[in-house]
Order: structure tokens, then sequence, then C-alpha cells
């Protein structure tokens, strides 16, 4: 421990008992849970400055910075375009706008090569106005016609956010329209005058989560204050919003409560009623079509003595749900490599993204005549893209039959298309330029089976050419939790800062995710937890075992629960790594249900107040695993003030004891941006430039 290091741990504790602390009784840093507290904030700032005065003097820091923010800010970057009745909207940030604007083009304004933008927000000059570091947070619409918005403000990047109505013809906010106040809030449109809102009533209008739990029917001209309950959740569940779901005929606006993260009760929202709707408790909704709600099962249902798989889509009308009895169909199943990752609904048409062996294939599906039991037969087809890397459908509408898709892989920079499923046309509309080396590189898959035999695949990018001695310095990045998949992903930032240097970069696609569907998720839900670190010890272990790597030159990399996992694998399995990148990371598994919006993720990890529970948390809790005598790499810490959803306390606890334990870690809390750890690209290439330096010094 260095002299810096050993004055700060100094502070921390009166003594050091020698072993992990007994956080289950008295756990020393709850001071630092106080996320703006006077003596956490000093700490923080002592911290940071110890970390970036350590990063900036590696050699590679300010060539990073440079060529990160020349990337970030490059003028010749993909502007993503959403469109909204006549116009395609973009938000668009660079080097002149830091905190970005919202600004649109019509159709055939953008497919120029250098299209003329309108100015619709400028948030530079709004924050400048209101003496706020507001940064956007979205925009929600009244359909059809768009010609309102709420406009999302975050102060700081923070999941919290004030909402103000906007005019899109006038371009500029409403005088007298509909404002709401900072908080968690969630608000659907009913019609011109009258919103949904889901927000901070005051006392026990919020779940034990932190979200909304009521819904109210706010009418223009009125004070929140007189806004009319039309819906009431329980404080323990997980949250209540409202959503709206429009088909070539009508908008469908719906009521959703979560009891937890993945189990909720829908009802339909009709003439100030919410009435409920008969649907399985775990599923996600994907859409409406032509008077259907479309679904994908998260388990099996058995309906009329017919069973639908877990993963499959399902269809029913609308006006059946309100019965006791739907008319379930089957639109769509699982295979056995193969989920559906994304459904887009157009005038006549469904587009499916099918997710197989973790790279995409796009399918079109339209109505072709009803079998004997009155049952739709469906007519499909695939559109001819590449399949080798991530498709993502957007812009699909009910109003058209067009549909947009983007796509990309490692080494392919991201392309739009615009597809008519009725012709067969795609028409290519943009493509990003290589801002590396891409030729040079080489991508592969491979397959490796994990502790029980599971087949677990990832991905490996690298220099064509590679030799095989375990020198080779290797990124190997996780998540594995929520049923989110890790999909082939272009970055320009991965390719100039990592590969071009001859590095190694590995994604992993472990249990949890959704790769496979909603059982590769639910095989490591809650007490199977330790089957996603099982997956990643695998991988990293079949890494060493090919000659890619080798432990000293091997680092691992997640955030968020990503950043728990690689807080439990070296926590488990030190030896293994020689660098490790903990992004606003979960650690201490004894307490994440009690900070922020903690309580929502006990249907993920299950509840530490529970013994049960608690018995199987405590055998992977980075924080409640980490010991004195164990000698671990030395790990990077990265969290932000501003997230309100993962508290940074897990960063900053694990930090402070690792340290009062004698182990040199490195720490730096952003005192902005959110969850996401950066809100503007000045921001942004600092924390490449020190995560890169770190893993340059700690592996080449």
């Amino acid at each position: 421990m260095n002299n810096s290091t050993a004055a700060l741990s100094a502070v921390l504790l009166a003594a050091n008992s020698g072993a992990s602390h007994a956080a289950e009784s008295v756990d020393p840093f709850l001071w630092l849970e106080e996320v703006h507290g006077e003596k956490a904030i000093d700490w923080v700032k002592a911290q940071n400055a110890q970390s970036s005065d350590y990063l900036k003097k590696v050699s590679t820091f300010d060539q990073i910075y440079q060529d990160s923010l020349t990337i970030l800010n490059a003028e010749d970057r993909l502007a993503h375009p959403t469109r909204r009745g006549q116009y395609y909207y973009n938000f668009w940030q660079d080097s002149t706008h830091v905190k970005g604007i919202y600004r649109r083009t019509s159709a055939e304004e953008y497919r120029k090569p250098e299209p003329k933008w309108e100015t619709v927000i400028d948030f530079d000059a709004l924050a400048k106005a209101d003496k706020e570091d507001w940064v956007f947070k979205g925009t929600t619409c009244l359909e059809p016609g768009f010609k309102r918005c709420m406009i999302a403000l975050s102060r700081g990047g923070a999941d919290a956010i004030e909402l103000r109505e906007f005019d899109l013809d006038a371009k500029q906010f409403v005088k007298g329209g509909f404002v709401l106040p900072e908080a968690k809030t969630g608000v659907t449109w009913v019609d011109a005058d009258h919103l949904l809102v889901g927000t901070d009533y005051g006392e026990g209008t919020l779940t034990t989560s932190g979200y909304p739990r009521v819904i109210k029917l706010w009418q223009r001209g009125t004070p929140l204050t007189e806004a009319k309950t039309v819906f009431e959740a329980e404080p323990e569940s997980f949250l209540t919003y409202g959503s709206s779901y429009r088909d070539s005929e009508q908008t469908y606006t719906l009521i959703n409560k979560g009891k937890t993260f993945f189990t909720f009760d829908y009802f339909l929202y009709q003439k100030g009623e919410a009435k409920p709707l008969t649907l399985p408790e775990k599923l996600d909704i994907a859409g409406v079509f032509q008077g259907d709600l479309f679904f994908m099962l998260r388990e099996d249902l058995i309906h009329k003595g017919q069973t639908f798989a877990s993963g499959s889509i399902v269809y029913a009308s609308v006006a059946s749900l309100l019965t006791a009895s739907p008319d379930y169909q089957l639109f769509v199943k699982p295979a056995a490599n193969a989920t559906v990752n994304g459904l887009e609904f157009t005038a006549n048409h469904v587009v499916v993204n099918w997710l197989e062996d973790v790279t995409n294939r796009v399918s079109v599906y339209q109505r072709d005549k009803r079998d004997k039991e009155g049952q739709w037969l469906w007519a499909s087809h695939d559109i001819p893209l590449e399949q080798n890397g991530k498709i993502h459908l957007f812009n699909a509408s009910s109003d058209n039959d067009d549909f947009f898709v983007e796509y990309s892989s490692f080494l392919t920079p991201p392309s739009f298309y615009q597809v008519t499923p009725e012709n067969g046309k795609i028409a290519s509309l943009k493509a990003s330029p290589l801002r590396f080396d891409a030729d040079a590189m080489e991508v592969k898959q491979h397959f490796v089976a994990s502790k029980d035999g599971t087949r677990v695949p990832y991905f490996i990018i690298h220099q064509k050419g590679l030799k095989l001695d375990g020198t080779n310095p290797t990124i190997l990045y996780g998540y594995g939790g929520f049923q989110l998949s890790m999909e082939p992903f272009h970055s320009s930032l991965i390719g100039k800062n990592w590969l071009e240097r001859g590095g190694v970069f590995v994604l992993s696609n472990i249990r949890g995710g959704g790769e496979y569907g909603p059982d590769w998720h639910q095989a490591a839900l809650q007490h199977n937890r330790h089957k996603a670190y099982e997956d990643f010890e695998a991988i990293a272990e079949d890494l060493i075992t090919r000659k890619i790597t080798s432990p000293k030159h091997l680092g691992i990399q997640g955030g968020s629960n990503g950043g728990l996992l690689v807080g439990a694998a070296v926590t488990r399995r030190p030896e293994l790594y020689n660098a490790v990148v903990c992004q606003v990371p979960l650690l201490d598994m004894k307490r994440f249900n009690k900070l922020l919006a903690g309580a929502s993720w006990m249907a993920e990890y299950g509840n530490p107040d529970e013994e049960n529970d608690w018995a199987y948390l405590k055998t992977y809790s980075p924080y409640h695993n980490v010991l004195p005598e164990v000698e671990y790499p030395k790990v990077f810490f990265t969290t932000s003030t501003r997230d309100d959803r993962v508290h940074p306390a897990h960063a900053r606890k694990m930090v402070a004891l690792m340290q009062a334990q004698g182990h040199d870690v490195l720490y730096y809390e952003n005192m902005e941006g959110g969850h996401a750890g950066a809100s503007n690209n000045n921001s942004r290439a600092e924390l490449y430039a020190q995560t890169y330096s770190y893993l340059i010094d700690r592996l080449f």
C-alpha cells in the first residue's frame, strides 16, 4: 500500500480485525451511503485525485483521450433517425453542442450525403438559461400527429427527471402547459388534454423500490394536486406505469403493475377505468397488431389443454383479454438455438428479429388465411440481410408498411436500411465510416462447456495472425443478468484504443442473459446465480487453455450487474485475472435491497432479509468475500455520484474495505453522468482514457 492510500485508509477504520468485516451486524462504512454527505464527498475527491494522478501518468492516456473524443465528436458519424410524422428527429452531441441538440429534417433531406438539420431544442442554451446541469432523457409524444411532446430533463444524468410540455410545430415549450417536477416519473398521453401520470405525489405514493405506485389522470389547466387517482398498487410492488400501443385503427392505453421485476398485472384504461386483462404474469408485451396484443412468454402457459412454451410469441384479441377466456393463439415458438429478439409492427406485417446462436436474422410475417378452427395462418419470408452481426429494427409504424434496419458487427460499422416488405426492396440509407483497421482483424465464435456441462458461447476479436503463446493482452467482458443479451456490436473505441494496439476483446454470452430466451436467463436466477459465474470462469479458463492469453495478461470488465459479475469473479478466483474494471456495480448483496432501486431486483437475486436467501447471497457477495490475506489484482472501480439506480456506495464501500485490508485499488467517481457513468462526450472520453490506460498498464 502506498503512503497516500494508507493515509486515506487510516480515517476509515479505528481498528482492522484482519478478517473480512462482519457487515451483517456492523458495517463500518455505512457513512459512505450518504451520497452527498460532506465526509463522503471529501473521501470521493481524495480517491479521484489519487486515481486520476496515477492514470494520467500512463503514457497512453492523452492519446486515448484525444482519439476517443475525436471518434465521439466526429461530424460524419451516423445520425440515428426517429420517424415522427413528416420529420426525422435526432439527438446530437459534438464539440460545439456538448449537452446536445434535438433536431429534425425531412425524409428526402435525410437521404442526402450532408442533410440540413433544423434545431428544435438547444440543451446547452437551455442549461445556461436555467443555470442547471440538464441532460436530455428523451420524449413522450402524443400520437398520431406528434405535435406535442413531454421533454424529459435530468440533472446530471440521474434517473429522476423533470418533464415539460413542448410544441414541436412552434419549437418552444408550451406556456401554461404540463410541467412535472423532478421525480422518477412516467407519463402517458390519453389525449391532447389529459395525461396519465405516475410520480411522487408525496408520502406513501412510492413503492419500496422508490418508483411510482399511484397513477392519476391529469387534466390540462388544472393543478396536479387535483388530478384524479385511477389506479393504486401496493407499496411492496415494484412500480406502476402507463403505456400506449397503436395499430392502424386506434390507440390502446395500458396500466402496468409490476409486482416484481418480472411479474406484472395488466389493465386496459378505458373511459376513466382500469379494466383487468386476462394475461399470464410473466411476459413481455411486444405491441398491438390489427386488434391483437402480442407478447413473449417468460414461462410455459397452459390454456384449454394446449401448452405454449416459454419464449413463444402468443397473441390474443384485446377484446377477448377483457373476458375470462382469451383467444390465445401461437404466433412463433423458439428453437433450441434461437429466440425472438424483438418484434415490430407495420400496417400489414409483423417483423421478427431472431437471435440464433447470438447472431440475428429478420423474418416478415403476413396474415394469409384461417384454418378450419378459425385461427390465422401466416405467410413468412426472410429479409436478405447479413446475418453475422447485430440487427436492430426501428421506425416501424401502423401508418405504413416499411421499416428501418440497423446492421453492424464487430468489424462492420453501422449501416441503416429502409425495408419495404411488399416488394422486397431494401434501400441503403446511411453507412458509418470505419475508424480503425478492421481489415487487420478477425472474429471467431467459440463454445465452451461450463462446470455443469452447459454449452456457453463467446466471441473473440483480435488481429490476424495472433500468436498463441499466452501473452496476448485480453479483455473478457460480461453481464449475465436480467435477460439482457450481449450481441455482437461495433465499437470504434474498442477498435482504436485496444484492438489496434494488439489487444484481444472477448464478449461472453453467459447464462442470466437472454441469448437463448427466458430459460437461459432463469438458469442463473437467484439461488442459481453461481452458474453465471461458472460460465464466465469457464470462458476465462478456455482462453488460457487455447493459449490466447494467461492470467498475467487477462483482464475482465463489466458494469451494473456486470460489475457484480466481475466483483464476484475476482473474489472467487483472483488468481485468474490481472486487471478488473468494475463499473457502476452492485457489490454489497446484504444491503442492495435498501439502497435506491435495489428492492426491485430481489426477483433477480433474492431477498437478503430472508435467512435462506442471505445464506446463499453471502457465498458470492463481493463485499462479504474479500479477505485481507488473499492477493488480488489491482481493481479499478468506477461509479457516478448522480447514479440514482445503483447506489455509488456499493463501489465506495468495497474500495474502503479493500484499502483497509491493505489491498491496492483504484477508484474514480464521476460527479455527474447517472447510471450511464457519463453524460457528455468530454466525460465519456475521460472515462475511456482511464479505462484503457489502466488495462494497458496492467496487461501489456
